[in-house]
């Protein structure tokens, strides 16, 4: 494979595993039709502008990730999607439906269909697992309580935490934290699966889980993920597609093949990583 050079550093990572050749991404289908576009996004908190131009589709049953610099929005396209954020300007739409002026009762409807997985999990110190993990099945009258308690069982056995249910969040490691978070996101059987940097704050082996989790509940549920993440490492080992947010819109989109030999500075030094230093450094 070819790599475009790296500066001052190692190569680029060559550490995703090979899709078999004549394998098709699914934005690579016949026919295939994305099931959520940004276009036109503005998004601005006072003077400080997130979005100019934000234009981006999402295809169904892929593993799509967005990476980009600190502080620059990926994070809030999430929350634009589901709602949580509203936009200054421009179009959302997913499953046909634009969300930018969905109430607050269609919202959650939307909510059903598209769970999201937050930093750190985000679970209710409070309460138990199953507590938990019951709190979106209520929300969205799941069911009778004794089909909420097969669905919790079904749930933590998919994340590898089966007996968990009776345990408070203070009594589980921070990768335990994240998987029950994904238990809960899983729950209500969504399409779509957006994870909000999943591994930060996690040791290398748990990092190895998560991303094992994202691409078992994607080819055993069909789920479509939209990952925000930092870790290149998990970029190439679970993505079909990648984009990167710069200059306030979506500056390169494509394959981690096309990343790796993509003749762009910012994205060639972000793809790098921890690796070596910076042009500019030296």
């Amino acid at each position: 494979m070819t790599h475009v050079p790296a500066a001052h550093g190692r190569p680029l990572r060559d550490t995703a595993p090979a899709k078999p050749p004549g394998t098709l991404r699914p934005h690579e289908l016949p026919g295939a039709t994305p099931i959520i576009r940004f276009r036109g996004v503005q998004k601005a908190f006072g003077k400080q502008v997130i979005y100019e131009d934000l234009n981006l589709d999402v295809f169904p049953g892929e593993t799509l990730t967005i990476i980009g610099g600190s502080g620059v929005g990926k994070s809030v396209m999430l929350k634009l999607l589901i709602g949580l954020l509203r936009t200054d300007a421009g179009s959302i739409q997913a499953f046909g439906q634009e969300v930018t002026t969905l109430p607050e009762r269609e919202l959650l409807h939307l909510r059903g269909k598209v769970a999201m997985l937050f930093q750190g999990a985000a679970l209710f110190d409070s309460m138990s697992v199953e507590e938990n993990i019951k709190y979106p099945l209520i929300e969205h009258a799941w069911g009778t309580e004794a089909e909420m308690d097969r669905r919790v069982d079904e749930v933590l056995e998919m994340v590898d935490m089966p007996g968990a249910q009776k345990k408070k969040p203070a009594e589980l490691s921070g990768g335990m934290r994240k998987r029950v978070g994904l238990a809960r996101a899983i729950a209500i059987q969504p399409e779509v699966i957006l994870y909000d940097e999943p591994t930060t704050g996690l040791d290398p082996i748990n990092v190895r889980r998560i991303n094992g989790l994202i691409l078992s509940l994607q080819e055993r549920l069909g789920v479509t993920s939209i990952v925000v993440t930092h870790d290149m490492d998990t970029v190439f080992t679970i993505t079909d597609r990648l984009a990167m947010v710069y200059g306030k819109r979506i500056a390169f989109e494509g394959t981690p093949e096309d990343a790796r030999v993509a003749d762009l500075r910012y994205l060639r030094e972000f793809v790098q990583g921890g690796y070596g230093t910076l042009d500019e450094d030296l």
